[in-house]
C-alpha cells in the first residue's frame, strides 16, 4: 500500500479531534452529574417536594455555570461544554418536536387591512376548501380560487391589496396587473415567515432550552422546532404558539348596561318557555325538549335533576354586578365561560343593545391560578373592532410591584407613548380605565388615578408566576408572530421513556459489538482482531464525527450506527475472503494480501456507494429521527470504507512484514464453505414459482387485508399511557369508542401488559391546542378507572421518574399526513431511479439494472405483504410510519449491497475464463460469493436480532422490517437478481456483449496507465 504514513498521520489526527470532540461529551455529563449530587445532599427525600426542589436547584445551577463564563475544561467555560457534547434527540432525552403552520390566510387578511370584499373574503373561503385535497401551498390555492370568482375585479383594488401601506411602500399600484401583485404578494408571505421564523428563535433562545433546532421546512410556511430535554411542555407549545396580541382597550362602564342585561335575561326566559310549549303540542319526549333548550341557552342549571325550573336564564351563569371593577360585569365559573360568550355573540343578544354600545365587547380575564371563576369584562370597541393602541413595546422585563407581586413592566416606543399618554389622560378624566389585552385575555384593567402617564411606561399584573412573566417579557421583547401558528404536527416524549429509551439502545449497541467482534475473531482467526481494531477505531470516528457535526443522535440514529457495525463487517469479509482465494492459488502471504485488497475494491466501493445512495434520499426527505438514521448511516459508510481499506491492510501488513502468519481462518473455519459448486440457474424456474407465491400472496393481502397506516399517513392522534397494573387493551378500545368518547378508537398492548398506544382520529381537522387539551381531558377521564386515583396533572405531566400515566403524544394533521405519504413515495421511487442508473453507468448493460431492481421490487412487496399478513397478531406495533419507510429504504439499500458484488464477481469471472459458457460463469460467480454472503448476513441478523431483542419497544417494528428484509434480500440477490440479468441477456450475443465491455475496461485502464 502506497503512503502508509499519510495514511497513519490521518488516522492519528481523526482519533484525536474523535477524542477531543467526545471529551466534552463526558465532561458534561460529569458536571450535570455533580450538580445533581449537590441537589441531592441539599434536599433530602424527607422533604416535600424534594424532587421539584432538586431539578430546580440543578437547573439554577448550572445556568450560574453557563453565566460565570468560568473555565472549567480545556480552556473552554460551561457554556462552550454543553455546546459542543453529544446532543440527544427528543426520543432519548424527552421533550417536544413539533411542525407549526404560519397561517397564509392571516398574513393576506393583514396586507390587505382585513378587507370586508365579499370576493376577496370568498377567494378565501374556497382556498381553505382546496387545501383540503392540494399539495400546492395555501397562496396558490388562494390564486385559483381568486381567479375563478374575480370577474372584473383586480388584486390591486383599493379595497383588496391595493392598500395605502402597501401603496406607499411600492409593493403595489393600482391597476397593477394580477400576476405582478401575486409576485409582490409571494414575496411579502415569504418575508412574513422568515418573521416568525426569528421571532420563534429569539423566544426559544431566551426560553434557555439547550441544542433548540428551528428551521423552515421548504416554501409552504412550516417551521420545525425541536426542544429536546424540555421538561414543561405545556409551557413551551404556549411560548411558541403565542401570537402575543397585545392590545390597550378603554372599559366601557359595566353599569351602563343594566338594562339590557336584564333585556336579555327576558329574552332567554321566553324563548325557553316557547320551545317547551312547542315541544308537548308535538309530543316530543321530555329529554327531546331538554336537548333542545340546551342547544339554545346551554345547561343553565348544571343540575342533573329533570324537573328543575330555570329561574333567570343568563343571570344564573353572570351574577351581574359581583367584580366592583369599572369594566368587570361579573365573576363567571370557568366552565361556563364558552356559553356565556355564545349567548352575547347571538343574533338576538346583539339586537338588544343600546345604540350607544353597539360594538362593545364581552373578553374575560386571564383566571388566577387554582380559581374557579375569572372576571367578564366589557370593552369600548368601534366599527373596525381594532384596539386603539396595540404593540409599540421597545422592551418589556419581568419584576414585582410595591406590593411585591410578579409584574411584567413595559417600555412603550415614541408612537405608543404618545398614544398611552393620550388614553390615560382620557381614562383619568372620564373615570374609567384601560384594559390589558394578550391573545384576547384582559391581563389587567387598571384605572388611571394621578393623571396622564408620559414617557410610555406601563405596567401588567395578572397573578403571574416569575416563569409566567419571564415568558410574556421574552415573546413582548421577540415581537408578535405575523400570523397564527398551528402545531400541525407534533411529538411530545416524557423524560423516563427518553432514559428507557437510552438505556436500551447502551444494552443493544454493546451486545451487538460484542457479537461481531467475537465473530470476527471465531471465523478469521488472528485477521478477525485486526478487523476488531479497525471497527473499534470506526466507532470512534463515527461518534467523533457526528459530535463534530452537532448531529443530534436518536434512538433510530443508534440503529443507524450498530447496523453499520453489522454491515461495515461486510468490507472486511470480502477482503478476507479474496485473500483466502489468492492463498488457495498458491500465492505467498504478501502477494496475496495485495491482490486479495486489490481485487475486493471494485465491490467494496459499488456495495457502499448503492447504499450510501439510498441513505442520501432518505437524509433529503427524511425529517426528525428518520433524518438522524440516515445521518449516521452516511458517516457509518464512509468511516467504515476508510477503517476497512486502510486500517486493516496497515495492520495486516505490519504483521505480515514482522513475518506473522494469517491464515484469515480458523480451525473450524477453514474449509467452511470451500469447493461450492451449485447450479444456481437451473433452480431459477422453482425460485419463480416460490417467489410468485410470495407476491401473489403479499399483494392479496394489501389488497385485501390492507396495511396498519399509522398517523404519519393518515392523520390523527397517539398516546401511550402506562398503568400500574396489567389491563385489557380490547375493553379499553370499547370504552374509547363509545360515541360520547371519541366514537372511534384503536388500544393496542405496547411492550408490557400495563402499556397501551391508543390512536384515534376524532377531531382529526382541528389542530388547535384548545383541541389537545379537550381531547387529553375526554382520555383522562374515560380512563379513571384503571388509574388508581391519579389526577389530571399527574396523568399529563412529563416528570422524571414517571412510572404511570400520560408518557408519549403523537399528533399528525390530515394536510401534513398528505405530504408525509407524497414525501415517502417520491423517497422510494427516487432511491430505484438514482441505484438502476448507477447499476447502469457502473455495468452498461440495462439486463444488469432490471435484475437489481426486479430484486429491490421483490423484496419491497414481501415485506409489505409480512407486514400485512401478521400486524393483527404480532406482539407489537407494525405500524406503517415514517420510520418503516426508512426500514424500506435500508432494505432497497442491503439487497443492492449483496447484488451488486455478485454483479462485480460475474464481470471479473468473465473475464478470467473467457472459454466458460454464459450460465457456468454466472453459477461459479455466486458459487463464490455465497462464503461472503451468508457471512455478512448472518452478521447482519445478529445484529439486528440484538437491536430487537434489547432495543426498545418504540424500534422493535423498525427492525423486524430489517430482519425480514436482510433474510429476503438474501435470498433476492441469490435466485432472482442474477437470474432476471440472465434471462434478459439475449444467449446468443452474451458472451460477445461482455468481451466487448471487458476489452473496453482494458483499454480505459490502459490509457489511465
Amino acid at each position: 500500500m502506497q503512503n502508509k504514513g499519510l495514511v497513519k498521520l490521518f488516522a492519528v489526527l481523526f482519533g484525536l479531534v474523535s477524542i477531543y470532540q467526545l471529551s466534552f461529551s463526558f465532561k458534561n455529563s460529569a458536571i450535570e452529574k455533580n450538580a445533581q449530587e449537590i441537589a441531592a445532599s441539599k434536599f433530602s427525600e424527607d422533604v416535600e417536594g424534594f424532587k421539584d426542589a432538586r431539578k430546580a436547584f440543578e437547573v439554577n445551577y448550572l445556568d450560574s455555570l453557563s453565566t460565570s463564563k468560568e473555565k472549567v475544561f480545556l480552556g473552554e467555560d460551561y457554556a462552550k461544554i454543553k455546546d459542543n457534547s453529544m446532543k440527544l434527540g427528543l426520543d432519548l432525552k424527552g421533550g417536544l418536536e413539533a411542525i407549526l403552520q404560519v397561517s397564509v390566510k392571516d398574513i393576506l387578511k393583514g396586507l390587505a387591512d382585513n378587507s370586508k370584499d365579499p370576493v376577496f373574503n370568498k377567494a378565501l373561503d374556497d382556498a381553505d376548501e382546496l387545501q383540503k385535497d392540494a399539495q400546492e401551498d395555501y397562496i396558490e390555492s388562494f390564486y385559483r380560487a381568486f381567479d375563478a370568482i374575480k370577474g372584473d375585479k383586480k388584486l390591486a383594488s383599493p379595497n383588496i391589496f391595493a392598500t395605502r401601506s402597501l401603496v406607499e411602500a411600492g409593493t403595489v399600484k393600482i391597476g397593477m396587473s394580477d400576476a405582478d401583485v401575486q409576485s409582490a404578494l409571494t414575496k411579502k408571505i415569504d418575508e412574513s415567515i422568515n418573521s416568525a421564523l426569528q421571532v420563534l428563535r429569539t423566544r426559544i433562545d431566551q426560553f434557555g432550552v439547550a441544542s433548540p433546532n428551528i428551521q423552515r421546512l421548504g416554501s409552504s410556511g412550516r417551521i420545525l422546532v425541536e426542544l429536546p430535554g424540555v421538561k414543561d411542555v405545556e409551557r413551551a407549545k404556549a411560548l411558541i404558539t403565542g401570537t402575543a396580541e397585545l392590545e390597550f382597550w378603554f372599559g366601557f362602564k359595566a353599569q351602563d348596561l343594566g338594562q339590557y342585561f336584564q333585556d336579555l335575561n327576558n329574552s332567554l326566559k321566553v324563548t325557553e318557555e316557547a320551545v317547551t310549549e312547542e315541544a308537548t303540542e308535538t309530543d316530543v319526549d321530555a329529554a327531546e325538549a331538554e336537548d333542545t333548550t340546551e342547544s339554545i341557552i346551554g345547561d343553565l342549571t348544571g343540575e342533573e335533576d329533570e324537573t328543575a325550573v330555570v329561574v333567570n336564564p343568563f343571570y344564573d351563569l353572570v351574577p351581574v354586578g359581583t367584580t366592583g371593577s369599572y369594566s368587570g360585569v361579573a365573576l363567571v365559573k370557568l366552565t361556563d365561560q364558552e356559553k356565556v360568550l355564545e349567548i352575547l355573540n347571538s343574533k338576538e343578544a346583539i339586537v338588544l343593545l343600546p345604540a350607544a354600545a353597539k360594538n362593545i365587547r364581552f373578553v374575560f380575564e386571564k383566571p388566577k391560578k387554582d380559581s374557579e371563576v375569572s372576571t367578564l369584562h366589557v370593552l369600548e370597541g368601534n366599527r373596525d373592532n381594532e384596539p386603539p393602541l396595540s404593540g409599540s413595546i421597545d422592551d418589556a422585563r419581568e419584576g414585582y410591584d410595591q406590593a411585591n407581586r410578579v409584574v411584567v413592566n413595559m417600555q412603550m416606543d415614541a408612537a405608543g407613548s404618545r398614544k398611552w399618554e393620550e388614553m390615560t389622560e382620557r381614562a383619568y378624566k372620564e373615570g374609567s380605565n384601560i384594559a390589558i389585552v394578550l391573545d384576547n385575555l384582559v391581563y389587567s384593567a387598571p384605572g388611571i388615578s394621578k393623571g396622564k402617564i408620559a414617557g410610555g411606561r406601563s405596567e401588567i399584573s395578572g397573578d403571574f408566576t416569575i416563569n409566567e412573566a419571564i415568558d410574556l417579557s421574552n415573546v413582548l421583547r421577540a415581537g408578535k408572530l405575523p400570523a397564527r401558528a398551528t402545531i400541525i404536527q407534533s411529538d411530545e416524549v416524557g423524560p423516563t421513556l427518553g432514559q428507557e429509551a437510552i438505556d436500551s439502545g447502551t444494552m443493544s449497541f454493546l451486545l451487538a459489538l460484542a457479537l461481531v467482534l467475537l465473530w470476527m475473531v471465531f471465523y478469521y482467526g488472528k485477521a478477525g482482531l485486526f478487523a476488531d481494531v479497525a471497527m473499534a477505531l470506526n466507532i470512534l470516528l463515527i461518534f467523533g464525527i457526528l459530535s463534530g457535526l452537532g448531529a443530534v443522535l436518536t434512538l433510530p440514529g443508534i440503529a443507524g450506527i450498530v447496523l453499520t457495525i453489522g454491515m461495515s463487517v461486510d468490507a472486511n469479509v470480502l477482503i478476507f475472503e479474496r485473500i483466502r482465494e489468492e492463498l488457495a492459488k498458491g500465492k505467498d502471504q504478501k502477494s496475496a494480501v495485495k491482490d486479495g485488497f486489490s481485487n475486493a475494491l471494485s465491490s467494496i466501493l459499488d456495495a457502499n456507494i448503492t447504499t450510501g445512495l439510498t441513505a442520501l434520499i432518505l437524509f433529503l426527505f427524511g425529517t426528525g429521527p428518520i433524518k438522524g438514521f440516515a445521518t449516521t448511516l452516511l458517516v457509518g459508510i464512509a468511516t467504515s470504507l476508510f477503517t476497512a481499506i486502510f486500517i486493516t491492510r496497515l495492520l495486516v501488513d505490519w504483521y505480515v512484514n514482522r513475518g506473522g502468519k494469517l491464515d484469515f481462518s480458523t480451525g473450524l473455519t477453514k474449509n467452511l464453505f470451500r469447493n461450492i459448486d451449485i447450479a444456481f440457474l437451473k433452480k431459477r424456474k422453482m425460485a419463480y414459482i416460490i417467489s410468485g407465491v410470495l407476491i401473489l400472496g403479499s399483494l392479496g393481502s394489501l389488497f385485501t387485508n390492507g396495511l396498519d397506516q399509522g398517523v404519519d399517513f393518515v392523520g390523527g392522534r397517539t398516546y401511550q399511557v402506562r398503568f400500574d397494573q396489567p389491563v385489557n387493551s380490547a375493553e379499553i378500545s370499547a370504552t374509547l369508542s363509545d360515541p360520547a368518547v371519541f366514537g372511534s378508537a384503536d388500544a393496542k398492548t405496547f411492550g408490557d401488559d400495563n402499556q397501551l398506544k391508543i390512536t384515534t382520529k376524532h377531531r382529526i381537522d382541528e389542530a388547535s391546542e384548545e383541541a389537545d387539551e379537550e381531547m387529553r381531558q375526554t382520555l383522562f377521564n374515560a380512563l379513571q378507572p384503571h388509574l388508581n386515583g391519579m389526577s389530571y396533572d399527574e396523568f399529563i405531566l412529563n416528570n422524571e421518574g414517571k412510572t404511570a400515566g400520560l408518557m408519549k403524544k403523537y399528533k399528525v394533521s390530515p394536510t401534513i399526513a398528505d405530504d408525509i405519504k407524497k414525501a415517502s413515495f417520491w423517497a422510494v421511487l427516487g432511491s430505484l431511479i438514482v441505484v438502476f442508473l448507477y447499476i447502469l453507468i457502473r455495468f452498461k448493460r440495462w439486463q444488469f439494472s432490471l435484475g437489481a431492481v426486479a430484486a429491490v421490487f421483490h423484496d419491497v412487496l414481501i415485506v409489505l405483504g409480512v407486514f400485512s399478513i401478521t400486524y393483527k397478531w404480532m406482539p407489537f406495533s407494525m405500524e406503517i410510519d415514517q420510520a418503516f419507510i426508512a426500514a424500506i429504504l435500508t432494505v432497497i439499500g442491503y439487497s443492492l449491497n449483496d447484488t451488486v458484488v455478485v454483479f462485480d464477481r460475474i464481470r471479473e469471472f468473465f473475464n478470467e475464463h473467457t472459454g466458460w459458457e454464459f450460465n457456468k460463469v454466472i453459477d461459479k460467480s455466486l458459487s463464490s460469493t455465497l462464503s461472503r454472503t451468508l457471512n455478512t448476513s448472518l452478521t447482519t441478523l445478529v445484529v439486528l436480532l440484538a437491536i430487537f431483542i434489547f432495543g426498545g419497544e418504540s424500534i422493535r417494528g423498525f427492525m423486524f422490517a430489517l430482519i425480514v428484509g436482510v433474510i429476503v434480500g438474501t435470498y433476492s440477490s441469490l435466485f432472482i437478481a442474477t437470474p432476471i440479468m440472465y434471462d434478459s441477456v439475449k444467449r446468443g450475443d452474451a458472451t460477445e456483449a461482455l468481451k466487448d465491455k471487458v476489452k473496453e475496461e482494458e483499454l480505459e485502464e490502459d490509457a489511465k496507465a
